[in-house]
C-alpha cells in the first residue's frame, strides 16, 4: 500500500496546440499553392513569365488568370494563418494539479493581445470526477474531462487529433487516483 508521502505533489500534462506535423504540412502546401497560383495569375496579367518552369503567359487573364490570382491570394492568406498559428502555438498549454496549493490550473495559448494566455483555476476539492469520452468511427473522439462542481465538465485533452486509447486511459486513471475521485466512462 502506498503512503501519502510516496504520492507526487504535482501532476502536469502538456497539451499540444497548433505545433503539430499536420499543421506544418498544411502550411507548406498552402504556401506553395498560394504563391504558385498568385504568380500564374500575375504572369497572365503582365504577360511576363514570373513562374519558372511554366508558360503562364499563354493563360488569358480574363477569366482564367483572374481566377488563379484570386485563388492564389486566398491560399496565401490561409497559409499565413497556418504559419501564425504555428508560431503562436494556438491551443497549446498545460493542465497542472498541485496538492500543495490545492489548485488545478488549466492554461491554453490564444491569439496575441491582452488576453493571450487563457487560464482557469479550480480548487482540487471542487473536482467531483474524471470522465473519459471515447467515440470511434469516421471522426473518432478520445477525450478526458474533469467534472467541477458548479462549472460542468472541463476538457483536458487536445482538440483535433485524438490521442491513443491507451494514453487516454493511462492519463485518466492516473489523474483519478491522484485526485481520489471516481473515474467515469471506462
Amino acid at each position: 500500500m502506498t503512503q501519502a508521502s510516496d504520492l507526487p505533489q504535482t501532476l502536469r500534462y502538456e497539451v499540444t496546440g497548433a505545433r503539430r506535423t499536420n499543421t506544418l504540412l498544411v502550411a507548406i502546401a498552402c504556401t506553395i499553392g498560394g504563391v504558385g497560383f498568385t504568380l500564374a495569375g500575375l504572369s497572365s496579367y503582365t504577360n511576363s513569365n514570373l513562374l519558372p518552369l511554366s508558360n503562364a503567359t499563354q493563360i488569358a487573364f480574363l477569366p482564367q488568370g483572374a481566377a488563379m490570382l484570386f485563388y492564389g491570394v486566398v491560399g496565401s492568406a490561409i497559409a499565413l494563418y497556418q504559419w501564425l498559428s504555428l508560431s503562436w502555438n494556438l491551443g497549446g498549454g498545460y493542465n497542472e494539479f498541485d496538492r500543495k496549493t490545492g489548485k488545478a490550473t488549466i492554461q491554453r495559448n490564444g491569439f496575441p493581445g491582452k488576453n493571450r494566455n487563457i487560464e482557469f483555476q479550480y480548487a482540487l476539492d471542487a473536482i467531483q470526477s474524471v470522465r473519459v469520452a471515447i467515440k470511434e468511427g469516421i471522426n473518432p473522439k478520445r477525450a478526458v474531462y474533469i467534472k467541477v462542481r458548479g462549472k460542468g465538465e472541463i476538457p483536458l485533452t487536445r482538440v483535433g487529433q485524438p490521442m491513443a486509447l491507451s494514453a487516454v486511459e493511462d492519463m485518466a486513471s492516473e489523474l483519478a487516483r491522484f485526485l481520489s475521485v471516481p473515474l467515469e466512462g471506462i
